[in-house]
């Protein structure tokens, strides 16, 4: 046995089988290239989800945790720190957002903001208490907790879990009608990624955000973002919701890059109107708002912003989506994408694509299907083109019906 597959044997005895990962040892990783246990080179194409679109070990970033940690790492929320106010004020800047509440995983950002606009709700729009209902979207994904799962129209996230957290009403993604026939004198809100990254890349049609702006305007109710993974440039915009004029939200949460791919950093941005509604003791983390999360996030927003990633994913992501169009179309169903986020989804008759991310991975590229049918595509923003042309190279070659046959066969 190799040692792969005698790592790979532990984490299968040993882990509970939530994950179905590549069958790859990962060891060391640096800018958009990973190495496996037996010195393989790899280019990352999943960028853990987005949360390493500075890619992986920046030099800023690993420093600025280095120093940290040397210094301080936690004091809880008893007490100030020297860095979580600095942070605060940077990311309210970049966002254009009176109030930021830190927490640390992407779906705890989520949880925040449920509790917050529930909150809201009942102090400031007067609903009735416990009848507060958020409109949220086929095929969302907004993480693992019982609360997020309970917003999901994916019946693998919920069987044996229920009873499931009330107060959610699914419509149709992208669709402005569906939206305004959901909404009740009980609605507080409607909460929705600007695109579906797990459903496969999924883009609502173009002017849907800024419809949506003006009905919550028109009202009254909240429009929450989830830009977990669509924000900090991965789209081609500091925050893809820019893409539309007049669509700014009333909550954007974000998460996973915002911790430069080293350390959990989410935050949840609102008014203070919003984020006013939480007093001492109704909402808190231990690690929330840590000061080594605090000055690891400060360097993270610092190199999107001083190396100029945004423009880079804009003018790269433009050109991965000229170039993946035309290549081998056999088993293409559909290419969509935005920025460097991409998705390929295969025909049924091509079979799932799990096997074509596993021929792409022994030919050096990593990245992962979701939603069964779809090659996700998610590079750091650091990539440069001809790493691109390296991975469009092997994607031609691997989407071809001589590997489809062999491969599924």
């Amino acid at each position: 046995m190799t040692t792969q597959q005698q790592i790979i044997a532990a984490a299968e005895t040993y882990s509970a089988k939530n994950y179905h990962p590549l069958p790859v040892v990962i060891s060391r990783g640096e800018g958009v290239w990973l190495w496996d246990t037996d010195g393989k080179k790899y280019l990352d194409c999943l960028s853990a989800y987005s949360a390493v679109n500075q890619g992986h070990r920046h030099p800023r970033i690993i420093q600025a945790l280095i120093n940290q940690a040397n210094r301080l790492t936690l004091t809880s929320r008893a007490f100030y720190n020297d860095q979580m106010g600095s942070f605060l004020q940077q990311l309210c800047g970049l966002a254009d957002m009176e109030m930021a509440l830190l927490m640390n995983t992407g779906v705890e950002a989520v949880e925040t903001a449920v509790k917050a606009v529930r909150k809201w709700g009942y102090d400031s729009k007067g609903v009735e208490r416990n009848r507060a209902e958020i409109i949220v979207f086929n095929e969302n994904f907004h993480g693992r907790t019982l609360t997020a799962v309970s917003m999901s129209s994916e019946p693998a996230y919920t069987e044996g879990f229920g009873p499931l957290t009330p107060g959610f009403r699914l419509v149709e993604y992208g669709d402005i009608d569906a939206v305004a026939a959901a909404i009740s004198k009980d609605t507080v809100a409607v909460f929705l990624e600007p695109i579906q990254g797990e459903a496969g890349i999924k883009i609502p049609p173009y002017g849907f955000l800024a419809d949506l702006r003006r009905l919550c305007d028109r009202h009254g109710i909240l429009m929450v973002l989830d830009e977990i993974q669509t924000g900090l440039g991965r789209t081609g915009k500091m925050f893809c919701y820019q893409h539309e004029r007049d669509a700014k939200p009333d909550v954007l949460l974000l998460g996973k890059a915002l911790g430069g791919g080293v350390y959990p950093v989410s935050a949840v941005l609102a008014a203070k109107s919003v984020l006013g509604v939480f007093q001492p003791g109704t909402h808190g983390s231990t690690f929330g708002g840590n000061p080594l999360a605090a000055a690891v996030g400060k360097a993270a927003l610092a190199v999107i912003q001083e190396e100029h990633l945004v423009d880079r994913s804009a003018e790269l992501g433009a050109y991965l989506l000229r170039q993946l169009q035309d290549l081998p179309q056999i088993d293409v169903a559909e290419i969509r994408g935005q920025g460097l986020f991409a998705g390929i989804e295969l025909k049924s008759s091509a079979g799932p694509a799990r096997p074509y991310c596993e021929e792409l991975m022994r030919r050096g590229i990593l990245c992962k299907e979701t939603h069964q049918q779809v090659i996700r595509l998610a590079p750091p923003l650091i990539i440069e083109r001809k790493e691109i042309d390296h991975l469009l190279l092997q994607l031609n070659d691997v989407l071809t019906a001589r590997f489809a046959r062999a491969g599924n066969a």
